[in-house]
């Protein structure tokens, strides 16, 4: 089969192919606009060290983020989070309309295509959209990049607009998400055989889950713990300690989180086994058999989702730290006598990485909704064969209700516990060192005049204090019921969907 037409059958189909092509370039659209920005942040120059700037910040920036070297690598890394939540919503989009194409592609077997040159399709399908959208991106990066270009009246810029990432650095994201895309997609269609007859998936699965992914979460958490005893260890050795953090950084969070991930489907599965033993009611007998037919569906879809949640559990952590930081600060220069005022910088920055947060569980959201959606429609038959039996309508909407709502409310809770042991992981206690400071006691007169000035000065000494960090349950109750209110609305949009997907006319659909 020529390359031409590989491509055309590739981007053929009806409105839901189309539509699934154009979402699978959004997300890599998206993908892209978080990943360039990450890169530019790194690529900012740091200046040597002068008399005038012995810190080396750079100074043609007003925001503190970009200005000191050491917090441009956190700025970073949260950008590149964001990709976790838009990548998760490419892998849902992808899977759209998935009957429909099952169709199509068995239609292609019957005309004599080959198995291989069906995977292929499906696979150029899933790259070519994402090529399409890394390349939106970047023009969107750079036309942006020119119109945000707007020093103030000091010449300082409030984006690093003034830099641009390496051609291999652009290169490989523009042309390394295309790649990554199709690569996971023919992983994916690893247990897929498409006959002339219809697509089956190798997926049989005789038990539930088992609980290994515990496994992952403990080493996961207790890896984040060591890294500052670690650190501390190898304080003299710099060279080590520049490459050793990072990893085990970067290591023990992708456990954590991969174990929340895979552990879903053991929830999903026990779930529906609790459902299946204890409930009454029609609809929760339906979504127990669901939930254990198919636990790995929970992991798949609220995968993004539960990963905003972990990070959002850990940046709590971190505000909580910041805040009881910033109150032993102001008590400590109250006992010198001392006004010593707020220093908002730290919690500020919190606040932007909540709104980091917030929108990766938007975007979750927005999987999560084509999730749910394409599987009631991919089971429209079996839904539409049981109202043809007397199901009422209004039982589906609980079964489908029961099915997203039993495995979302433990998983979240999980989620939640696991970044806030990351966080503390890393800081559970807050101590300042013992201080002293000259205090004179008299008028402005005296105390300006040397003479005078020794005989109304005392020296206060403030002792060091420790305190534990409290756990933010405040601010993780909130995260967890706006995360359980983005599924809710996810429901709700879903039933939408479900009345059309019931009518007795999908018994005939082929």
């Amino acid at each position: 089969m020529r390359p031409a037409t590989l491509v055309r059958l590739a981007l053929a189909g009806t409105r839901t192919d189309t539509a699934r092509v154009v979402l699978t370039a959004l997300s890599a659209l998206l993908a892209t606009l978080a990943g360039l920005a990450a890169l530019t942040v790194l690529a900012i120059p740091t200046p040597t060290a002068t008399e005038e700037n012995p810190n080396r910040w750079s100074e043609q920036y007003h925001n503190a983020l970009l200005v000191e070297p050491g917090l441009r690598g956190g700025t970073a890394f949260a950008l590149l989070m964001l990709m976790l939540p838009v990548l998760a919503l490419a892998g849902q989009c992808a899977r759209l309309g998935a009957p429909a194409r099952d169709r199509r592609l068995a239609g292609l077997r019957l005309a004599g295509a080959t198995p291989g040159q069906v995977t292929r399709l499906v696979v150029l399908e899933t790259g070519v959209a994402a090529l399409f959208g890394t390349l939106t991106g970047l023009g969107v990066y750079l036309v942006g990049r020119d119109l945000l270009h707007r020093p103030d009246a000091r010449g300082q810029l409030a984006l690093p607009t003034d830099v641009l990432p390496s051609p291999g650095a652009l290169a490989g994201v523009v042309l390394g998400l295309p790649v990554v895309a199709a690569l996971a997609t023919a992983v994916m269609l690893r247990t897929v055989t498409t006959s002339p007859l219809g697509v089956s998936r190798k997926a049989p699965r005789e038990r539930g889950p088992r609980p290994w992914a515990g496994v992952l979460i403990v080493l996961g958490v207790l890896s984040f713990a060591a890294i500052q005893p670690v650190g501390e260890r190898f304080d003299d050795n710099e060279e080590l300690v520049t490459w050793l953090m990072p990893l085990m950084f970067a290591a023990s969070g992708i456990a954590a989180m991969v174990g929340v991930v895979i552990g879903t489907g053991w929830i999903s599965y026990n779930c529906g086994l609790l459902l299946r033993r204890h409930a009454r009611r029609p609809a929760a007998l339906l979504a127990a058999g669901r939930l254990m037919a198919d636990p790995w569906a929970g992991s798949r879809t609220f995968a993004a989702l539960l990963a905003a949640v972990i990070f959002g559990g850990g940046a709590a952590a971190q505000r909580a730290y910041f805040a009881t930081k910033d109150q032993l600060e102001r008590e400590q220069s109250r006992l010198a006598g001392i006004d010593g005022g707020d220093n908002p910088f730290y919690l500020s920055t919190m606040d932007l990485v909540d709104g980091a947060v917030a929108v990766a569980i938007l975007i979750a959201t927005g999987g999560l909704i084509v999730a749910l959606v394409e599987g009631i429609v991919a089971r429209r038959r079996a839904y539409a064969a049981l109202v043809a039996t007397g199901v009422p309508r209004a039982v589906l909407s609980r079964s489908v209700a029961w099915q997203a709502l039993t495995p979302a409310v433990p998983a979240i809770l999980l989620a939640l516990t696991v970044g806030t042991l990351l966080g503390r992981g890393l800081i559970a206690k807050v101590s300042t060192g013992g201080s002293s400071a000259e205090i004179c006691e008299a008028t402005a007169a005296l105390c300006d005049d040397p003479a005078t000035r020794e005989q109304y000065t005392r020296i206060v000494y403030t002792p060091g204090i420790e305190r534990a960090v409290p756990v933010p349950l405040e601010h993780l109750a909130w995260l967890g019921a706006g995360t359980l209110a983005a599924v809710l609305v996810t429901v709700g949009v879903g039933l939408l969907f479900l009345r059309t997907s019931t009518a007795l006319d999908e018994l005939r659909t082929a």
